[in-house]
């Protein structure tokens, strides 16, 4: 480029956002860098609500694509990356760098130039990774618990107690409630037994609860529902209390039984960590580097990271020159860490940018555990691996993913009716429908991962690999 500043193209993909993408681009439109020094473009990615229409009037200074349909995340952002003129025919100026960030974040105004400073470090650094927090701040209670189990019913996984209410002053607010990774994901729950929610905790865990008080120095009473097959003494410590409490113990008339115990909670607010940057998990699976950890600063060195997060990343033109864009048909998730892995099997390198700070609403466009995203998370990471990581480690998850379909549908659809239960339709007919998608890509896969262009071996990548 002519010019010593570099250009960025900031794109922002917007699908029925609303008021979200607006106030993202009231945010961008106030970075502080040089205003003929970078263009924001908007991909309207299909969108039934009139976010276009507000935005072309309120900021005329941003370019808009409209593609008229939904391109996904993938083919979303390769519009916004690729485009040459916008909708209305303007041209768009050519870039040093293109930026990508979630219509359901806001920027911090030093955001770009501490991108920037860091993407400059070197010319193998593809891409430079932001510091995501969560949009809300909050409060917590820490849990521990004296002994754990395996779940049984063919199940593994170490278990301690279950958490199957929650009150905050004798109020219902699950929507308020984060459990951070020492609980396991939510599992089916008995409402006649008066169960909300059921949510296993490990030896140690923390609820997080979004802050919504005016008066920050007011305590609250956070009231937890316990139970236990087993006998457990659970410790649940907050800012300003500590309680011990005997948990468990078995079933009276073939129902568990039930504790609340009460926590006070004080004025300490804290940032709840979104990512910092992308990690290669045992299994290949990726995910968020720092994923759900109360930030007390731990994280605020620039660092070499597996992965980016597409939720707030600058990337190098030369590094999209010589590795592509976006992989269309993963469409939604998974896309980022394939474009990674990529990537670096040409020999290119990462870095996380803790100057550049972003606040995110996480998973507004589909829902955490919502269909859409477990469809394509699943398949998807499957998929990325064929393409990607070592032979062995890709068949194993394939063919693992045949017999987890295999005995869902069997336990599901035939052992149940055959004790006379209904049969469980909906996770039987997922299976079926990833493993199919799965089974349907994966020659295309393997024919990308034959003439890919590599300047290291995949299985010295997996040297990345952290356990959770």
């Amino acid at each position: 480029m002519s010019s010593e500043v570099p250009f960025v193209r900031i794109v922002v993909l917007s699908f029925d956002g609303g008021q979200m993408t607006l106030d993202c681009i009231e945010s961008l439109v106030k970075t502080e860098w040089p205003r003929d020094r970078y263009e924001i473009v908007m991909v309207d990615n299909g969108s039934l609500d009139d976010v276009t229409e507000r935005v072309r009037a309120r900021y005329q200074e941003v370019r808009i694509l409209e593609p008229l349909r939904n391109l996904g995340f993938a083919g979303g952002c390769n519009l916004g990356i690729q485009a040459v003129t916008c909708s209305q025919g303007k041209p768009l100026r050519a870039y040093d760098h293109v930026a990508l960030v979630n219509n359901d974040a806001t920027v911090d105004a030093g955001w770009l130039r501490a991108l920037i400073d860091v993407i400059e470090m070197g010319s193998d650094v593809g891409a430079a990774s932001a510091k995501m927090l969560f949009s809300d701040r909050f409060t917590g209670i820490d849990l521990e618990v004296s002994e754990v189990s395996i779940a049984g019913g063919g199940d593994d996984r170490l278990v301690g107690v279950c958490v199957s209410g929650i009150r905050i002053d004798g109020e219902r607010c699950d929507q308020r409630l984060q459990f951070d990774e020492g609980f396991h994901g939510p599992v089916g729950f008995d409402q006649t037994r008066g169960e909300e929610f059921a949510r296993w905790s490990k030896n140690r865990g923390a609820l997080r609860i979004s802050e919504t008080r005016s008066d920050e120095s007011v305590e609250q009473v956070v009231s937890f529902r316990l139970s236990a097959e087993t006998k457990r003494t659970v410790t649940l410590r907050s800012d300003i209390d500590e309680v011990t409490v005997a948990v468990g113990g078995g079933y009276a008339d073939k129902k568990p039984i039930f504790t609340w115990v009460d926590v006070r909670v004080g004025p300490d607010v804290f940032d709840v960590i979104n990512n910092v940057g992308s990690n290669l998990y045992e299994r290949g699976f990726g995910g968020d580097r720092g994923f759900l950890e109360r930030d007390r600063g731990q994280f605020e060195q620039t660092v070499e990271v597996f992965a980016w997060c597409g939720g707030a990343v600058l990337l190098k033109k030369a590094y999209l020159d010589a590795v592509g864009v976006f992989d269309e048909r993963l469409f939604l998730y998974y896309e980022d860490t394939d474009l990674s892995w990529r990537g670096r099997l040409q020999g290119w390198h990462y870095l996380y940018a803790p100057g550049a700070l972003v606040r995110h609403r996480h998973a507004q466009s589909s829902g955490v555990g919502s269909d859409t995203f477990r469809f394509y998370t699943e398949r998807n990471r499957l998929l990325v691996l064929v393409k990607n990581a070592p032979l062995w480690l890709a068949a194993r998850s394939g063919l693992g993913e045949v017999r987890r379909t295999v005995i869902i549908n069997v336990r599901h659809l035939i052992l149940r009716p055959l004790t006379l239960r209904m049969p469980a339709r909906p996770e039987a007919a997922m299976r079926r429908r990833v493993l199919k998608s799965y089974l349907l890509l994966v020659p295309a896969m393997l024919r990308d991962r034959w003439l890919m262009d590599r300047r290291c071996s995949r299985q010295s990548l997996m040297k990345w690999e952290v356990s959770k």
